[in-house]
């Protein structure tokens, strides 16, 4: 029991070195350079190891992460425990430390700060694309996606565009400011779990899930990738809608919950799921108690999401929503709706698709809510917590279109329950995505030798996809022989796929 968590933190430790010795090593086929001054932040070698090093240790590092948190899950499962706050110190400096290093693993961190550029000299991010502006260092400095506008949320945006006026026309500035706003969110949403988990044990899991999850600080935090923007106000949300006694939130934290899933969702769309929870715990009450109080609330919880949204699409203009219609009939290579997207004729058939995946969520989605731990009714929030994360989980075993850092979201969600089999599923499908994309970037544009595109025409289109359906059908059959019943009911701890640690 010692040994195996002993040993996993080895390779936590250890999967954290190799992304720090890449992103430290410079410009690569996972670091695209970074155009400034080299006085400025952030700071790495310039060595430009070869694409065989930086890849192998990328692929050491994401099976080392696999390998030492699953050793962690299954030590603490056998009564293994370790304190936590030392674990959270660690995960928040080895983000400091990505923080002040170039990111790594694909463009975006380009993308984001053309759009602030746009928006900080006054053209519309969501009709302006980084070909409109080729002599603009910052707005012309994308390497992907130079034809299309932003996709992101007009608060995203905002934060974009502080960042390009801090940048000041310096593409290595504006994304070191970029770095140091997405620190601030993964440290913010690693307080708010400490400060939720109430005992040891669940500060514990929120640092292996979360604050110290490798594969978590490499995707959100080394990655600079902006989710972990909305995933704060997405678990703020629930900590705010929770904090009332015995749980029952009055309209006013109802409010200020549906606020913060507003503030989520104009900075991603998908942070919206998370209202869900608060909304099932609405209406369950005023079913079971049969009482009519819960109904205002629930008018609070959608009035104020409705309004933060509404208002910051308002305020960012009529095509802000243009690019999310045509992102939504995407599909990615590395999800199993690629094989039948093939199948069927590639692009042709995308509106069975879309059916598809709505089914396949719905389907998920039952299946999460009767196989995720439940617990002590007079918990605060916990049962919208579980249904949030429910919800959450669906959304990303089911969806078209997924990328490794999407994940995120399933992490910082399921970090608020109890220890259940359904983490090694997440582990598995986190580590399978992280895999397909090595790296997210163009094989093209860096050159990528030929004996090595096999990464891009074998691994990524065919072995992943089928990797990730086999995760499926593994979920599906977990929550199937689950009991649906927490431990405090009676259930057998080895019938139940959610019974704790």
């Amino acid at each position: 029991m010692t040994r195996l968590g002993t040993g996993g933190l080895w390779g936590i430790g250890a999967g954290v070195a190799c992304f720090v010795a890449t992103a430290l090593l410079g410009p690569s086929v996972f670091e695209p350079e970074l155009e400034g001054p080299r006085t400025e932040p952030p700071y790495a070698l310039d060595v430009h190891p070869s694409p065989y090093l930086v890849i192998g240790l990328v692929v050491a590092g994401i099976a080392a992460s696999a390998l030492g948190l699953g050793l962690c899950f299954a030590a603490v499962r056998r009564g293994w425990r370790v304190r936590a706050l030392p674990l959270v110190a660690a995960g928040l400096l080895a983000a400091a430390a990505f923080m002040l290093m170039p990111p790594v693993g694909s463009t975006d961190h380009l993308n984001y700060a053309s759009y602030g550029r746009m928006a900080a000299t006054g053209h519309d991010p969501y009709r302006t694309s980084a070909v409109d502006l080729p002599k603009d260092p910052v707005a012309g400095a994308p390497e992907e996606w130079r034809t299309t506008p932003s996709v992101y949320g007009p608060v995203a945006t905002g934060g974009q565009a502080f960042a390009a006026w801090i940048g000041s026309g310096s593409v290595r500035l504006t994304v070191f400011v970029l770095s140091v706003l997405n620190v601030l969110a993964f440290a913010v949403t690693a307080l708010i779990l400490y400060r939720m988990a109430g005992t040891e044990e669940r500060r514990l899991r929120t640092a292996l899930l979360w604050t110290c999850n490798p594969l978590v600080l490499f995707h959100l935090v080394a990655g600079a990738h902006n989710d972990v923007l909305a995933i704060a106000p997405m678990v703020a949300a629930l900590a705010v809608f929770g904090g009332g006694a015995a749980g029952r939130a009055g309209w006013a934290r109802s409010l200020a919950a549906g606020a913060l899933a507003g503030l989520g969702t104009a900075i991603k769309l998908p942070a919206a799921l998370v209202a869900g929870g608060p909304a099932w715990g609405l209406l369950r009450r005023t079913w079971t108690e049969r009482r009519k109080w819960p109904v205002g609330h629930l008018i609070a919880l959608f009035a104020g999401g409705a309004a933060v949204t509404a208002l910051s699409y308002a305020l960012a203009g009529p095509h802000a929503l243009d690019q999310v219609r045509e992102a939504s009939n995407m599909v990615s290579f590395a999800t199993p709706w690629h094989l039948l997207d093939e199948s069927l004729g590639r692009g042709s058939q995308r509106d069975v698709i879309k059916l598809g995946a709505m089914l396949l969520g719905l389907v998920l989605l039952l299946l999460l809510v009767r196989a995720l731990p439940k617990e002590d009714a007079l918990v605060p929030g916990a049962e919208e917590r579980r249904v949030a994360a429910a919800i959450a989980l669906a959304w990303l075993l089911a969806a078209p279109y997924a990328l490794p850092w999407y994940d995120g979201f399933g992490w910082a969600l399921l970090a608020l329950l109890p220890w259940t089999r359904i983490d090694w599923i997440l582990l598995a499908h986190t580590t399978a995505l992280s895999l397909a994309y090595l790296p997210a970037r163009a094989p093209a544009r860096i050159r990528l030798p030929d004996d090595l595109e096999w990464l891009f025409t074998v691994v990524r289109p065919t072995v992943v996809p089928w990797t990730l359906l086999a995760i499926l059908t593994a979920l599906v059959a977990a929550c199937l022989r689950s009991s649906g019943r927490s431990p405090a009911t009676g259930a057998p701890r080895r019938a139940s796929a959610g019974s704790p640690g």
